[in-house]
């Protein structure tokens, strides 16, 4: 199982430099990937979380961490997918694929937060409809010569699109979310399943209707992996599930996990103490990384 590490780029963090100087020491560490989360603004639980504090752009991050290491991968956890055009889309994220030799893991979900989403121009109910156009546009770009598509919110024909990414067919799509049409999401369009806080319980029917409609869509489940986001410490959510703070538990948590076939396990940090963030960081070396690693 490979571990990746949450960069707090959602945490409210002032020091947005010590933030990025995780990411190569994580890279040192052995960790597989540090990713970054989306939101645009401070509202909802976001706002309840960190106030007015800052909340960083995440592929803005990632283009300075890739400048900054040269191995370790990149991920979102996630983009909302409703917030973006999905032409500039491709073109920022293959950019970045390019730059950084073919590292980028573009994880992507819906949304949840009604007012941000209506701010951003896209209408709450037709979430679910926008996310699945926009990824396929995107594997249309990424793939195709000549693309060209046709559908409900975008179209185009006739001219060429470059950048192609690094990675074939293309940059691996990752879907986040808990819901079942998440999973479906998942089991139709996705390189991964990307749910966050779930207990090994509910993974677990997750992971079974995950199959089942990989089936219904025609895929080998195997094609789809199973990546999971858990928090270390109280997540202050009586629902989120946590991988707690004592690294015999930690550890423990992240064996069961593993013995789940989960492909990886993206740990957040979850505190806001930015003076937190190396020794947990390292704990996770130190304890995690050398018993999961395959």
């Amino acid at each position: 199982m490979k571990i990746g590490y949450s960069l707090s780029n959602n945490q409210g963090m002032e020091d947005i430099q010590g933030v990025i100087d995780l990411a190569a020491r994580c890279e040192d560490l052995g960790f597989d990937s540090v990713w970054a989360s989306e939101h645009v603004f401070n509202v909802s639980y976001v706002y309840d979380r960190i106030g007015d504090k800052p909340y960083y752009e995440p592929l803005t991050v990632l283009t300075y961490v890739a400048a900054k290491t040269s191995t370790i991968g990149l991920g979102t956890s996630v983009l909302v997918l409703p917030y973006h055009n999905p032409i500039r889309l491709a073109k920022v994220a293959a950019t970045l694929d390019v730059l950084s030799g073919g590292r980028v893991m573009l994880g992507v979900g819906v949304g949840v937060i009604e007012e941000e989403l209506e701010a951003m121009g896209s209408p709450f109910a037709e979430r679910g409809a926008i996310t699945d156009e926009t990824i396929a546009i995107m594997k249309e770009l990424w793939t195709k010569e000549d693309p060209s598509y046709q559908g409900k919110y975008h179209s185009f024909s006739g001219m060429k699109f470059t950048p192609k990414p690094v990675q074939k067919p293309h940059i691996p799509i990752i879907i986040g979310g808990t819901s079942k049409a998440a999973i479906r999401r998942a089991a139709r369009s996705g390189a991964a399943w990307h749910p966050t806080a779930l207990s090994p319980e509910v993974l677990a029917q997750g992971m079974e209707y995950l199959k089942e409609q990989a089936v219904t869509a025609g895929r080998d489940p195997s094609e789809v992996e199973v990546s999971v986001s858990a928090a270390i410490g109280s997540t202050h959510n009586h629902n989120r599930y946590s991988l707690g703070e004592d690294p015999e538990e930690v550890l423990e948590r992240a064996q069961k996990y593993q013995e789940m076939g989960v492909g990886r396990l993206v740990v957040s940090p979850n505190t806001r103490d930015q003076s937190q963030l190396r020794p947990i960081m390292e704990m996770i070396a130190e304890v995690v990384i050398p018993a999961v690693r395959s």
